[in-house]
């Protein structure tokens, strides 16, 4: 499906709901959370919801954001939107074995009972490991940075315990690029994102393309966008399994639907087998799987009550998140850049809530188009 739609295009039974998702966003503004937005509704074969809110800072001069140009910096979305499908590229080529001890990717991997962390520990974040380590003050260089990772101490015993850490995913980045061969973002490009048609998604945003990308601070006075916010991807070099892509709604629209797709792209071209899809994305006890987390059906945070307990996704500290609902067909994207520091209030509890009611108005028009007629599934 050619993803060009900007606006609404739903009945009119469901005009009212998303009426109530339009004033859930627009709050957000005024409230100070963001200074702009970008919000997707869809399906796994059309979009319902495609448009940007407010503008790219707090000036109304400004840009208003896009969702078929605005590059947002998804930092941690880069764990589910470049890192995990490398990994399941590279598992179903057998080129990654999720059992494998890390070591035998990584052998500089040392340290005691850090030859019993595995690929999979990693992803569902039990590897022992603490939850953040400063390497941009730690580290002079990436060389640096790579060896202070490389070399910290576990906290626990694998498996005992599960404790977000961006380490797990710069890690797993560096065992994609062990096992290809090649560097991550190379990999994600030319294994992912060009197969699925996302021509606007990448590390490391040149110089010609950083005016479209929506600020994350000030710079002397200056927004400043297209760089890496996350300081130890900086550090790293603005390529990470943890941080450091770009990219607009659309080409997230295009992942998702790759995703209910069960790993085909929009050509009906297969990037990933079925199966392969369902293991990462499957909840292995409490609220993980194999890199995404898993709604919590008990809160109305991020992922608000309404959907399923399959739904699956992420989000990331610069204010993106991204939902998929396999049992529903729907995924929400909201892209936001609450960090641009000048007015916002960056409270990330109040995000939390619009994300939550976004999530919620948007179960609720695809439970009104439900009963309409669907076109033919595309492949």
């Amino acid at each position: 499906m050619a993803l060009t739609a900007l606006a609404i295009v739903v009945a009119a039974a469901q005009l009212a709901t998303a009426a109530e998702l339009h004033r859930v966003v627009l709050g957000g503004i005024t409230a100070g959370v963001y200074p702009g937005a970008v919000v997707i509704v869809g399906r796994r074969d059309s979009l319902l919801v495609a448009r940007g809110y407010g503008h790219v800072t707090w000036s109304t001069s400004s840009r208003v954001p896009s969702p078929d140009s605005t590059l947002y910096d998804l930092a941690s979305l880069t764990k589910v939107v470049a890192t995990a499908p490398a990994l399941m590229r590279l598992v179903e080529a057998g080129k990654i074995r999720l059992n494998d001890a890390v070591q035998r990717y990584l052998s500089e991997f040392v340290g005691e009972g850090k030859q019993d962390v595995t690929v999979a520990h990693l992803l569902y974040h039990t590897s022992g490991l603490r939850a953040f380590l400063p390497l941009n003050e730690r580290s002079a260089d990436s060389a640096g940075a790579s060896r202070l990772v490389l070399e910290e101490p576990l906290r626990r015993r694998p498996g005992a315990r599960a404790e977000y850490s961006d380490l797990n995913a710069i890690l797993l980045g560096w065992i994609i690029e062990r096992a290809s061969g090649r560097p991550l973002d190379q990999f994600a490009l030319t294994d992912l994102f060009q197969p699925l048609g996302m021509t606007e998604t990448r590390y490391r945003l040149p110089r010609v393309l950083r005016d479209r990308a929506a600020p994350v601070g000030v710079w002397r006075g200056t927004p400043v966008g297209g760089v890496v916010h996350d300081q130890n991807a900086a550090r790293l070099g603005g390529v990470a399994g943890h941080a450091g892509l770009f990219s607009t709604g659309l080409d997230l629209a295009r992942f998702a639907q790759f995703l209910l797709d069960s790993g085909r792209a929009a050509d009906c071209s297969p990037v990933l087998h079925p199966e392969t899809v369902a293991l990462f994305s499957s909840r292995a006890g409490g609220n993980r799987s194999l890199g995404f987390e898993m709604d919590d059906t008990t809160t109305a945070d991020n992922s608000g009550v309404r959907l399923s307990r399959l739904a699956f996704g992420h989000t990331g500290f610069t204010g993106t998140s991204l939902w998929i609902d396999p049992e529903r067909d729907l995924f929400v994207i909201v892209l936001t850049n609450r960090v641009y520091a000048p007015k916002a209030s960056r409270s990330i509890t109040r995000l939390k809530e619009i994300r939550g009611r976004i999530a919620d108005a948007a179960a609720e028009i695809v439970e009104q188009q439900d009963g309409a007629p669907r076109a033919p599934r595309r492949c």
